[in-house]
């Protein structure tokens, strides 16, 4: 599948500015659930089934130890396609109690000797009432 790979997607993404390619990479995100037959094929490719991988931590199951951290779904809108992509479990937010735009921009940074991104974002968030 060498359209959906890391390389491809991570070529196109990094087109652009980092909280731009955030949030293209979250609207693909929110589309997958309309797309069965895609999400079909993406857990088909990513998703790894093996009991070894399997987890219970205080009585939740868990299908692998591997998790995507808060911060990366501020507001619960790609919980249906985490799974699709391999992740065992997600953690959303942070929410706060009542919307908040978060600091101003720029706020996201690549730091590509590192590998890696910075994030400054300041809990930008649509708050509890969107979030429930």
């Amino acid at each position: 599948m060498p359209f959906f790979s890391y390389q491809t997607i991570k070529k196109i993404l990094f087109n652009f500015d980092p909280e731009t390619a955030h949030t293209i990479a979250g609207l693909g995100l929110k589309t997958l659930p309309y797309a069965p037959s895609l999400l079909r094929l993406l857990k088909n490719h990513y998703f790894v089934t093996n009991s070894v991988l399997k987890q219970t931590l205080f009585g939740v199951k868990f299908a692998n130890p591997v998790g995507l951290a808060a911060g990366f779904d501020k507001n619960g809108e790609y919980i249906t396609a985490m799974p699709t992509l391999g992740f065992g479990y997600t953690e959303i937010g942070t929410i706060t109690p009542r919307p908040q735009e978060g600091n101003p921009k720029p706020r996201l940074f690549r730091l590509k000797e590192e590998r890696s991104i910075q994030n400054a974002m300041g809990f930008n968030n649509r708050g509890c009432d969107y979030m429930v």
